[in-house]
């Protein structure tokens, strides 16, 4: 079990009206997929992907309760503790990768997008958001590989959502290998285009977690942890679930509808 460091916020970047990037200096290191719990002091722990590895490691993070809302309003100096890494890694495979990235679900991504380029595969990346001003990343994807962008309203790139864009670039190009990340019932929707056209397809899942090392249950998927066994899942093990897609779990454990 990594132990929690006390770190400084060294950045703070804004990204977009409700989601800032914080970069700060800790001992581990961290691959592609995995993620680290963050406590913001006096609030509470919470789950977060690595948006950024290397000597400054960077999360991002989208306001939707009230510790990322007390996070959110820190400023740099500000300190915060963090363990990890936790959790598997994107299998960076295959020569022509896809990669599809549905609103903050990038900061889950965008390491695996960048690692897939980094050791020579031909990337093309489905960027998606309600609308232009939420696109988060596009520079970095773009120094990655092709870019094709989605918003739900038409304000940039395709107006739609991102299956309907990534079923239209696979049928333009050759790819072995699909990763993504995004709101569940686009996942699901990616997950199910890869496994009718035989593509290898992986996905990153977020549930309601506590422990972040596989003690408390409160991220169960099946009778898998997301923790322990994921975050990361490939579309074989997704197509099997009777939770993906469908149920989550609350904070008290109750299985309920997406």
């Amino acid at each position: 079990m990594g132990k929690l460091e006390i770190v400084p916020l060294e950045e703070i970047v804004k990204e977009v009206h409700d989601a800032s990037t914080f970069r700060f200096r800790a001992s581990f290191d961290g691959s592609p997929g995995q993620f680290i719990m963050v406590w913001i002091p006096g609030h509470d722990e919470v789950p977060m992907a690595l948006s950024y590895l290397g000597d400054l490691k960077g999360i991002t993070v989208r306001a939707y309760g009230d510790a990322t809302k007390a996070l959110l309003a820190s400023k740099p100096g500000d300190w915060v503790g963090v363990r990890g890494p936790y959790g598997n890694t994107f299998r960076l495979e295959g020569v022509h990768v896809l990669c599809v990235a549905g609103g903050v679900g990038v900061a889950s991504l965008i390491a695996a997008i960048e690692g897939f380029s980094d050791r020579g595969a031909k990337v093309a990346t489905v960027l998606a958001a309600k609308t232009a001003e939420e696109l988060i990343f596009e520079e970095r994807c773009e120094e990655a590989g092709e870019v094709h962008l989605a918003t739900d309203d038409g304000t940039r790139g395709f107006h739609g959502l991102a299956p309907a864009l990534a079923k239209r670039v696979i049928g333009q190009h050759p790819f072995e290998m699909v990763a993504t990340c995004g709101p569940e019932p686009m996942m699901k929707a990616v997950v199910d285009l890869c496994r009718e056209r035989k593509i290898a397809c992986q996905a990153s899942v977020e549930r309601f977690m506590k422990c972040g090392i596989g003690i408390c249950d409160a991220c169960v998927m099946d009778d898998l942890l997301v923790c322990r066994d994921g975050p990361v899942f490939t579309g074989e093990e997704l197509a099997k679930s009777r939770d993906f897609g469908k149920f989550r779990r609350d904070e008290s454990g109750r299985r309920v509808p997406l």
